[in-house]
């Protein structure tokens, strides 16, 4: 089944606007930096604290900022943000599995990739999984990553939304223009 792009596309702002009308703008982005403290506290159990007013806090200052909200999240993960997260890995992993999983057909490793790049499936893969890291990484630099600025930014009207917006396509043309300069 093939979806068009375009009820994707508006599928998937209806689906933002819901969750900013009625919970909260989504941001995915603080959830990897929650997970990552999940794992060193179970490492580690002195990084994240509670109080004896019920409050959090870290021995890490990024943790432990913005009043120990993010050492909060960590101590009691099953929130609305990090469930959210989880179900777009679920999401995702169910969406491959009823396209046929992963394979060197079209929808897995498109005409254009194959000719820059060619046809290793691992290749495809590792390329991707590096790039969603830098992604992240640069999220994580800008405090927030492309859900929470571009998508729930613009939705707000938030200047800062628009402005990374730009950002983000100002690097992104090019970047594809330069590492897919074969046409498929």
């Amino acid at each position: 089944m093939t979806l068009n792009w375009k009820i994707g596309g508006l599928a998937l702002g209806f689906v933002f606007f819901l969750a900013v009308l009625l919970v909260k703008p989504i941001g995915v982005s603080t959830q990897f930096v929650i997970f990552d403290g999940i794992l060193w506290n179970a490492v580690d159990s002195s990084v994240v604290t509670q109080a004896d007013d019920g409050s959090y806090t870290s021995t890490n200052a990024y943790l432990a900022k913005s009043g120990g909200k993010y050492a909060k999240n960590i101590a009691n993960p099953l929130n609305y943000s990090f469930i959210f997260a989880l179900a777009m890995v679920i999401g995702g992993a169910a969406s491959a599995y009823l396209r046929g999983g992963i394979g060197t057909d079209e929808r897995n490793m498109p005409a254009i990739w194959r000719a820059n790049f060619g046809d290793s499936v691992i290749k495809r893969y590792a390329v991707a999984f590096a790039a969603g890291f830098v992604v992240l990484y640069g999220a994580r630099l800008a405090g927030g990553c492309t859900s929470g600025h571009m998508m729930s930014g613009m939705m707000q009207t938030a200047l800062s939304g628009y402005i990374f917006t730009a950002g983000a396509f100002a690097a992104a043309i090019p970047t594809a223009i330069i590492l897919f300069r074969k046409e498929a």
